[in-house]
């Protein structure tokens, strides 16, 4: 049996490069001649990889979770609701403004700017939105059992109200909205949350 060659790039450094122009331009604004060109990996490359452009997509995606939307992750640890969702929305703005980074969020402008033609990645971020909400979601319920949301505060549709501010906070953010501006939104949200 013959063995294949060894991949000769980085993997971490193709899939950091295929991030940036995915964030940048969305699934289908990103061009495999934008993606050869960023990695420096031909078509076959790509395609013996990652088995396609939404295979490397997908790659990217892991690798956004893991490392943009690790907010949430820390932020589902603070110790009060308030903590929680100041992390959370804090964390939104940083990610969505970042000096280093395109405006915005991967998660949000893909699924905004995806065709019928791409169903299937349409339906890929949503899964992801709903598994991110998901952490939000337990760890509200958390809260409400031990006494630091109102038993009369449905946890979904309390989780579903600060996805839905994050989700315009990284809309903003694409539109032209500065670090600042975003954290003037999240200090007003956390003086008026409706349970409260």
């Amino acid at each position: 049996m013959a063995v294949g060659r060894p991949r000769e790039f980085d993997v971490d450094r193709v899939l950091g490069a295929a991030l940036d122009v995915f964030w940048a331009k969305g699934y289908e604004g990103a061009t495999m001649a934008d993606l050869t060109t960023a990695t420096g990996l031909k078509p076959g490359s790509v395609y013996a990889a990652f088995g396609s452009k939404a295979g490397l997509f997908s790659r990217v995606l892991d690798r956004y979770e893991e490392s943009v939307f690790g907010y949430a992750r820390d932020a589902i640890q603070e110790p009060t609701v308030r903590a929680v969702i100041r992390h959370w929305l804090e964390g939104v703005a940083r990610a969505t403004t970042g000096p280093d980074t395109p405006p915005g969020c991967l998660l949000v402008h893909g699924a905004l700017a995806v065709g019928d033609g791409a169903a299937s990645i349409r339906a890929e971020l949503a899964r992801r939105r709903e598994n991110g909400e998901g952490y939000l979601v337990a760890r509200l319920e958390r809260a409400r059992e031990e006494g630091d949301l109102p038993a009369s505060v449905d946890p979904r549709a309390a989780a579903g109200y600060i996805f839905a501010l994050s989700s315009g906070l990284a809309v903003e953010a694409a539109g032209g909205a500065d670090h600042e501006r975003l954290l003037r939104t999240v200090e007003l949200t956390l003086h008026r949350l409706p349970w409260e």
